[in-house]
């Protein structure tokens, strides 16, 4: 099958790439492993994922991406040739058409960055779109109408809130408290309670399994292996939900807040329709157990998580490239 035209949701944990006709065709982690003697790319996405926490000196796991923009250009790049290539096969013909998400916030030189990355890796047009409109599109939202619909975006690096309008992001904010800081949470908390170091994948696996942001009468646990600061050796250990929601309160009040302040600066009419219809959570992150019922009694507003929230900004570009001609004259034109 000949690829023409792909979409890809380049996250700052996970990267999703979608061909129109085929779907969801890749999901791996946004990482990237180096030989640092040659400086050359060994593996990309799962198979780097592998490396982190266990590579000798000459080896280096990077996250390319730091809260959803490039932080390192020339690995930014090898990876988008490595999702391209393998969304594309070996025997395409073409350069394909490329969507691509990137954080409201972005600026004109990040955008630029973001569009000659993927040209020089291979696309034949490259086209950057702002997350929060990829999710709502992913989230069955019709964005153009004139009626007021809230989104929050919560992926790994940033949390995204934007209210939409006629096509376009009326108010939006970006706080740089994601999947990666919930991660960190549960690390320093383990540290700080139980004197026991763990690594990134061992915090995820805990936040996935056992994760809420609220307090659940039937407690879930998770066991897991850790290091002993105090004597240096391996330690069995086991971590119930309600200390993971005293982790990660701290960092959901603090997106919370964000959604406040957005409130704060939306014109009244779009106010009335977001409390209307409610709001719509999307992100990988959004499918921590109860964040829906947290923001709801924070903020007095029903919540509603999308179905399958880690794939709404991919579906999002999805629905782009199969309306690229239409979407190319209005919404890929406003930056």
């Amino acid at each position: 099958m000949i690829v023409k035209r792909i979409g890809i949701d380049l996250g700052t944990t996970n990267t999703v790439v979608f061909v129109p006709g085929r779907g969801f065709i890749i999901n791996e982690p946004t990482i990237v492993a180096l030989s640092l003697p040659e400086n050359s790319v060994m593996a990309v996405g799962a198979e780097a994922k592998e490396m982190i926490g266990r590579t000798p000196g000459d080896i280096a796991a990077y996250r390319p991406l730091k809260d959803g923009v490039i932080a390192d250009y020339y690995i930014t790049r090898a990876m988008i040739k490595y999702f391209i290539n393998k969304a594309v096969g070996k025997w395409n013909l073409f350069r394909p058409d490329v969507v691509i998400s990137v954080p409201a916030g972005i600026t004109a030189t990040e955008r630029r960055a973001v569009t000659n990355a993927a040209r020089e890796a291979g696309a034949k047009n490259a086209y950057v779109i702002r997350e929060p409109l990829l999710a709502a599109l992913g989230a069955g939202i019709t964005i153009n109408s004139s009626h007021g619909n809230m989104i929050i975006n919560i992926g790994g690096g940033t949390s995204e809130v934007a209210v939409i309008s006629l096509g376009g992001i009326v108010c939006w904010s970006s706080l740089r408290v994601a999947g990666n800081k919930f991660d960190m949470a549960i690390i320093n908390y383990v540290k700080k309670k139980y004197a026991v170091s763990i690594g990134e994948q061992t915090a995820e696996a805990i936040k996935i399994s056992a994760g809420s942001a609220m307090p659940l009468k039937n407690k879930l646990e998770f066991q897991f292996r850790g290091r002993d600061l105090m004597s240096g050796l391996p330690k069995d250990l086991t971590i119930n939900s309600n200390e993971i929601t005293e982790a990660l309160n701290p960092h959901l009040m603090e997106i919370a807040a964000s959604v406040s302040g957005v409130f704060n600066v939306t014109p009244p009419e779009l106010i009335a329709d977001v409390m209307e219809k409610g709001v719509i959570l999307s992100g990988g992150s959004a499918s921590l157990r109860n964040i829906n019922e947290f923001f709801k009694r924070l903020l007095g507003v029903e919540m509603y998580v999308a179905e399958e929230p880690i794939f709404c900004v991919a579906k999002g570009t999805g629905v782009i490239l199969d309306h690229l001609d239409t979407y190319k004259r209005t919404l890929l034109n406003k930056k």
